[in-house]
This record gives structure tokens, C-alpha cells and sequence, in this order.
């Protein structure tokens, strides 16, 4: 694929400069993290080995350094100055962190000049042995789900297909069979993520109940719901301790967030109940008995499946920016969506039918003068324009 993210331009730069960082590239599976090291061997001329730990036995702890050791070899061998070792989904190695650790504090040492790009699926993993045994030693480049300027650009989609179909740029020539596309993204992509990526690598004594809290969650994209209803729904749940950290292990895992209250008071954010929000509107899509031309028809579905969309769009942006995400409910009062950068506040209203009150942005510009109040869909931004905008440029 011709098409270029711009992390691919920030990961060229940073890997000409002089070696001072390994860097690590995050984010979750089929969102382009390989494409954009493929990419970037074309664009460089820099004698690289790439490996992925993808079938690697994970207690195979001499793995990583015999490919540490073949780019060594690699200086030596063909006389270069600089080699770059490129290892994916390095998280599934045992103690991936501390060999890392090891093996590139040799290289500082002796000035062997080694960069190095370690690529992961699994954040919670590589956040928790960056933060233990690489301290300083490395430069984060988190890649999200594509937004829909991407998959407009690369592929020529509508705002209404992203709306609904995502931003999976694997899964694209499957959509005229949604059938088959719906099967994919369930199978390939959200059972993968689940079983690798969640119940492979961490704890879980309830798997059954995080899979049901992700399919209800889903289901409930773009809606406030409390722990205690939760607990009505999901059989055997345990307690709302547990279905918070199951909550945690599927935002860490780039499937479904859990958005908090805005206050003032840490403590009444961390109380409230959590707005679910999908990390990508397939993961809807491929769960729901209807297809694409049929909800299209259906104004009050179909304004529930925009909203999700719009808070796609700003889930994805936080991930990879200062920004925060929250909502603001009150009584009956509402805003959708409160966005925090630094000192500056911005509530945002998605308004799909004419019907729909915005009392809810009056009673939050009394209580806390944002600095923007911004009503998105009829009567306001457009809501596919609203999907264009870098989300930053807003404050």
C-alpha cells in the first residue's frame, strides 16, 4: 500500500539522528505498525534485520539476544558504521525488557553503534516494562485506529462507511460482503486481540466475563452506564472492582474505553460511572445483527452510530496527544463529549435529530465558562466535517 501515515516521517527522523533512543512503537493490531517499518527500510538506506516474536515460544529467553547478537555481526561482517534491528510484538518474550535493557546498555558502553525500533499490540505489556527497566532509554510513538481523513485518503471512503465500517485498512476489500467482513473483524481481529493480547499476557480469572463485558460495552458504545447496572446484566460478575480492571485491560488493549465524568475533584471523575466508547466503530458494526444499508434507514440508530463515531474520533486523538476525554452529565443535564488540554475546556454536543435538547451546554457553560462550546450534526458543525478535523486545531 502506497499510503503513508505521518508517524512514518517522525520514525525516519528520529532514526537518521544519532543514537540516543530506542524507539518503541505501540498501538493496537492491524492499525499499520509493520507497514510503517516496511515503509520505512524502503525510505532509508540502512542495513536493517527485522524480526517478530509473533511465534516465538515466550519462554524462549535467548531469542532476543541471538538477534542482537546477528546485528553485531552484521557491523562486523559487512563493515558498516550503524545497523538497525527492528523487533516486533516483543512483548510476548519473557522479561523482553530487562534482555533489552542488558543488550543495549552493552552497546552504549562499547559504542556499538545499534538502533533499535521494538513494535507491540499490547500496551499494558511493553507501558509495564518500559516504565521498570528502560527508564530513559526510549522514545514512545503510539499509533492509533485510522481516522477517517486516512481512510478517505487511501481508499476514497465516504464519512457515512467510516461511520460505520471503521478504520481497519485490512478489512476494506471485504466490505461488499459484509457477511464475510463481519466475520473477519470478529475473528481475525477482536477474538485475536482478546485472546493474545489480553488473556495471554495478563491475569484474568473471569475470561468469559471480559468478553462479555467487551460485547456489552460495544453494545452500549456512546451510553453512560453505571458498574452496579452492569453487574445486572453480565451473570456471575464478581464485583465492580473487577469489571473496572477488565474495563482497563480492554482500553489498554485499543478496544473499549471507559470515559469518565469531568469535575473538578479527581475523586468524582474516578466515582463516576463510565461512558463506554468503542476504540473503533467496526467493532460495533461486526457485532450488530444489521448491515450497513440497513441502518443508514434508520434515523435514531443511525444517530446513535454517528455519535459513536464522533467519540472514535476524540478517544483516538487523546491516545496520542496531552488532551483528555470526558463527558458531563448532571441530573438530567448532559454533554456528550469534554475535552481538557492543559487549563482550556471545551464541551461538544452531538445533535443527530431535531428533537434533541442542548440544554445540558447551558448548564455546563454556567458551572465551569469553557472556553468552547461546540454543537456538532444538524444545526451545528457537520458531522462529517466535524471527522476531518485534527482535533488538537480545536483549541
Amino acid at each position: 500500500m502506497d499510503f503513508e501515515r505521518k508517524e512514518l516521517s517522525i520514525l525516519q527522523q528520529r532514526v537518521l539522528e544519532k543514537r540516543n533512543f530506542l524507539q518503541v512503537i505501540v498501538g493496537p493490531r492491524q492499525v499499520g505498525k509493520t507497514t510503517l517499518v516496511k515503509q520505512l527500510m524502503h525510505k532509508i538506506e540502512l542495513p536493517t534485520i527485522l524480526e517478530s516474536a509473533d511465534s516465538v515460544d515466550s519462554l524462549n529467553e535467548t531469542w532476543i539476544a541471538q538477534i542482537w547478537e546477528s546485528a553485531r555481526l552484521k557491523i562486523t561482517a559487512q563493515n558498516v558504521p550503524e545497523v538497525l534491528l527492528i523487533i516486533d510484538e516483543i512483548q510476548k518474550i519473557s522479561n523482553w525488557s530487562e534482555q533489552v535493557k542488558k543488550l543495549w546498555d552493552e552497546d552504549s558502553l562499547h559504542g556499538t553503534n545499534i538502533k533499535v525500533i521494538l513494535l507491540g499490540s499490547s500496551r499494558l505489556l511493553l507501558q509495564k516494562g518500559l516504565t521498570e527497566s528502560l527508564a530513559g532509554r526510549f522514545e514512545l510513538l503510539p499509533l492509533s485506529h485510522w481516522t477517517f481523513s486516512e481512510m478517505k485518503e487511501a481508499f476514497g471512503w465516504s464519512a457515512s462507511q467510516y461511520a460505520w465500517f471503521g478504520g481497519y485498512p485490512g478489512s476494506v476489500f471485504l466490505i461488499q460482503d459484509e457477511n464475510r467482513w463481519k466475520d473477519y473483524v470478529r475473528n481475525s481481529l477482536l477474538e485475536t486481540t482478546i485472546s493474545k493480547d489480553i488473556l495471554l499476557l495478563t491475569q484474568v480469572n473471569k475470561p468469559a466475563l471480559l468478553k462479555r463485558l467487551f460485547e456489552l460495552g460495544s453494545l452500549y458504545s456512546g451510553q453512560i452506564l453505571s458498574y452496579t447496572k452492569m453487574l445486572g446484566q453480565l451473570l456471575d460478575a464478581g464485583n465492580t472492582t473487577t469489571l473496572s480492571h477488565y474495563l482497563d485491560l480492554l482500553d489498554t488493549a485499543g478496544l473499549l474505553g471507559g470515559i469518565e465524568k469531568y469535575a473538578t475533584n479527581s475523586i468524582h471523575k474516578r466515582a463516576s460511572s463510565p461512558k463506554f466508547q468503542v476504540y473503533n466503530s467496526a467493532i460495533i458494526a461486526a457485532q450488530s445483527d444489521l448491515h450497513y444499508q440497513d441502518i443508514i434507514l434508520q434515523p435514531k440508530e443511525w444517530g446513535r452510530v454517528i455519535e459513536s463515531a464522533i467519540g472514535v474520533h476524540l478517544i483516538n486523538a487523546c491516545k496520542t496527544s496531552s488532551m483528555k476525554l470526558f463527558y458531563w452529565r448532571e441530573g438530567n443535564d448532559e454533554v456528550d463529549f469534554v475535552l481538557t488540554k492543559g487549563e482550556q475546556l471545551i464541551g461538544i454536543e452531538v445533535k443527530t435529530n431535531a428533537k434533541r435538547s442542548t440544554q445540558g451546554m447551558r448548564k455546563f457553560n454556567e458551572r465551569f465558562s469553557p472556553n468552547k462550546l461546540l454543537l456538532v450534526g444538524s444545526e451545528g458543525i457537520p458531522w462529517e466535517d466535524f471527522l476531518s478535523m485534527e482535533v488538537e486545531m480545536l483549541f
